[in-house]
């Protein structure tokens, strides 16, 4: 489980319901957490229906993490609080507080489907999967910003190198400052194993500079699309791809470049709450 673009054969989710959408007084704390708006549970809650769906088409089993008291509405963004390998489940820790019980929610609940956990990011550090990208099944590259500091870094580090993995570091920009979501996911996104789309003028010219020595093709995003999370696309293998139906420009320049597009709509379930595709899903298994 050390790959972003294999064919994706089970899935972890939390649809709104779930995550408290539809509770009042969940869906009252959307301010606190960065939301832009207050949610619209019915169309979010459609737009997951939408997403589980092409899930489902494209041959993946989907397990659903129950309800639990201590989630908040960022709960539904089930990419961030674990981080699956081969060798185990980390368990991260979250750098936004509120979704640290979410970690230990997926545990339990995957303890019970046979995944075992590896072990867990500890104090001081903080860790979200959000900011994790494998270049390779040997290669993984950490975005280093206000969700993942350098002592996340340091224990990832330690956990994998045993197991011959490299953790590489991607310095992230200040971007719209420290109570904004952007992780290394929202500047990059694996489409194959040599393919990846970018969002070129926000990542690291030393980050840049790595990608293009291991000869990945790059593809930009159009930067009229960024604020609707256009560099936010889950990878389904096979040149399949789930995107956010918004992004009409950059889905055709995805399409122009030979994969094939499913879309979500995006406004209630993704951009309100600045996690696309990606953030919504949880991969656990994949060719």
């Amino acid at each position: 489980m050390q790959s972003m673009t294999a064919p994706l054969r089970r899935v972890l989710v939390c649809p709104p319901k779930n995550a408290g959408w539809n509770d009042p007084a969940k869906s009252g704390e959307w301010q606190a957490l960065g939301f832009h708006h207050k949610p619209d549970f019915a169309k979010a809650q459609a737009a997951h229906d939408a997403l589980c769906q092409h899930l489902s088409d494209a041959g993946a089993e989907i397990l659903t993490l129950p309800p639990n008291p201590q989630l908040t509405l960022d709960a539904v963004y089930t990419h961030d609080s674990t981080l699956p390998t081969s060798h185990g489940l980390i368990l991260m820790r979250p750098g936004k507080p509120n979704r640290i019980p979410e970690a230990k929610a997926q545990a339990e609940f995957l303890a019970q489907q046979a995944s075992a956990t590896a072990t867990q990011i500890q104090p001081p550090a903080t860790t979200e999967a959000g900011d994790i990208v494998w270049l390779d099944a040997r290669t993984l590259l950490v975005g280093k910003g206000y969700r993942t500091n350098q002592a996340g870094l340091d224990q990832l580090q330690a956990i994998l190198a045993p197991h011959g993995v490299e953790v590489l570091k991607a310095p992230l920009p200040y971007g719209p400052g420290p109570s904004a979501c952007l992780h290394l996911m929202s500047l990059m996104s694996m489409l194959d194993e040599q393919t990846i789309l970018v969002d070129l003028p926000w990542l690291a010219v030393e980050t840049v500079e790595l990608l293009r020595t291991r000869n990945f093709r790059l593809i930009e995003i159009d930067d009229t699309e960024r604020d609707t999370l256009a560099c936010n696309v889950l990878s389904l293998g096979a040149k399949r791809l789930i995107a956010i139906e918004e992004n009409k420009k950059n889905n055709k320049r995805l399409q122009a470049a030979g994969f094939e597009v499913k879309t979500i709509p995006g406004v209630e379930l993704c951009i309100n709450g600045s996690g696309g595709p990606t953030c919504l899903t949880r991969p656990l298994a994949r060719d």
